[in-house]
């Protein structure tokens, strides 16, 4: 690397690392994941106590949720939203009698 590209590195490193954090560009999206993870995280946890724990669709949410999760810490919002709406979806089938 030419000994000129150094000091424009320099400058340009922090400046790109700082667009990464910060607010989210959809606040919304943002908001519905995280209430999404705190509402199908106490459903888990509910579904668990009733003895559907080791389900099949159980062990898929609980999946999607670590997944959901991630993607969060990414900024990820809309991937987020659709792994916490699978994983509803599953934990609602893990109490359905079948």
């Amino acid at each position: 690397m030419p000994r000129k590209s150094l000091p424009l590195l320099a400058l340009a490193l922090p400046l790109l690392l700082s667009a990464c954090a910060g607010a989210p560009t959809h606040p919304n999206e943002a908001h519905e994941c995280a209430s999404g993870l705190r509402t199908a995280y106490a459903e888990l946890e509910q579904a668990r106590a009733h003895g559907f724990q080791g389900t099949v669709e159980w062990t898929k949410a609980a999946g999607l949720l670590t997944a959901a999760k991630v993607q969060q810490q990414f900024g990820k919002y809309p991937n987020c939203i659709n792994k916490v709406q699978r994983a509803r979806y599953y934990i609602h089938q893990a109490q359905v009698p079948h």
